[in-house]
């Protein structure tokens, strides 16, 4: 579940870094709100990629807060709600799967 969860976080760090310019050009914000808030969140999404290996609940909870604040920002960039929407759809797919292979019989 730790490398399922963090690869997800990861590539969600790149499409959030690739919203950032589109946001400055589509809904003319200004490139530091763009940065500073896209910045923030593709930061967080590699900090909770990292922390899996040491703290899955902890990586749990935060990257579960980022798919909703990476569907969120559709109200920005509308095709994050699509982009938000199937991130968050891996990410539970993830943990359900996670789950069933770590509670399997005879793991």
């Amino acid at each position: 579940m730790k490398r399922l969860c963090a690869t997800v976080l990861i590539m969600e760090a790149i499409v959030i870094g690739l919203a950032i310019p589109v946001a400055v050009q589509i809904d003319h914000l200004t490139p530091h709100a763009a940065a500073l808030t896209g910045g923030i969140a593709a930061v967080a999404a590699v900090l909770f990629a990292a922390l899996a290996r040491r703290a899955l609940p902890a990586t749990l909870v935060g990257g579960s807060l980022l798919q909703v604040f990476a569907i969120a920002s559709g109200s920005v960039v509308p095709v994050m709600y699509f982009l938000g929407g199937i991130f968050a759809v891996l990410w539970a797919i993830g943990i359900w799967l996670g789950y069933r292979v770590e509670h399997a019989p005879g793991h």
